[in-house]
């Protein structure tokens, strides 16, 4: 269902661009828009609700994940965030440079199809989407699963780290902190990882689950870092976008 608030005067072609966005999504998802509501407001809001059915054995919650566990995730990071500071600054340049960057940030994709599969496997333990941020996801899990989080490799998107080098920006900031990506962040039984990795090709394993509850760390080269807990968070005034 989807409700939208349009300021007024409204263009129809505005109104004609929205429903092309929301009918390319169902398609994609293969889902059906049954109503909403149409209504004035003095911003552009448009509210997506989607119901569906699950059942509750093959549901995959963030507190599975054990000491052990691998933890992996179904893509690289950052360039939903480099995308939007390209689209924020309007350098042409970077705009002819980095188009994955822009695609990214216009038109983020949601691993339905493999989240789906994983969930069917019984073999992923702990799992949540990236939207608010590599970071955050990662201690979301750690937190709810009581346990410590041990990272080899910060998996940073090619083209953001030219794009952060060339720009004299972190490629670790906006890779562990951006969000809006809708990456898989997982946790899988180690001796079941390998059949699924062939299962779903994009899984790629970054750390382990630790007994020690010491949050979220990483290893970088020879230098060992905590990774802070930041994102996305509702109603505070920090929160990172």
């Amino acid at each position: 269902m989807v409700s939208i608030g349009l300021p007024a005067p409204v263009k129809k072609r505005t109104v004609h661009e929205i429903a092309r966005g929301l009918g390319r999504a169902a398609r994609e998802y293969d889902c059906k828009i049954i109503g909403g509501d149409t209504n004035q407001a003095d911003d552009l809001v448009i509210d997506v609700i989607g119901v569906g059915l699950a059942k509750p054995k093959e549901l995959v919650r963030r507190d599975g994940a054990r000491p052990g566990d691998v933890v992996a995730v179904t893509g690289s990071f950052g360039k939903s965030s480099a995308g939007l500071r390209i689209l924020m600054s309007k350098q042409k340049t970077d705009f002819a440079k980095y188009p994955s960057l822009i695609r990214a940030a216009r038109l983020p994709e949601a691993r339905l199809t493999q989240g789906i599969i994983l969930a069917k496997s019984h073999g992923a333990s702990s799992s949540i989407d990236s939207s608010d941020g590599l970071a955050w996801s990662l201690h979301q899990i750690a937190q709810a699963s009581m346990v410590g989080i041990n990272l080899h490799t910060i998996p940073v998107a090619a083209e953001v780290e030219s794009f952060a080098k060339e720009h004299r920006l972190s490629a670790l900031e906006l890779a562990l902190y951006g969000g809006e990506e809708y990456e898989l962040v997982v946790t899988i039984r180690p001796e079941r990882f390998n059949e699924l990795k062939k299962r779903v090709p994009l899984l790629r394993k970054i750390g382990t689950a630790e007994k020690k509850r010491f949050g979220v760390l990483a290893q970088i080269g020879r230098k060992r870092i905590r990774v802070e807990t930041r994102g996305w968070q509702h109603f505070t005034n920090d929160s990172l976008r």
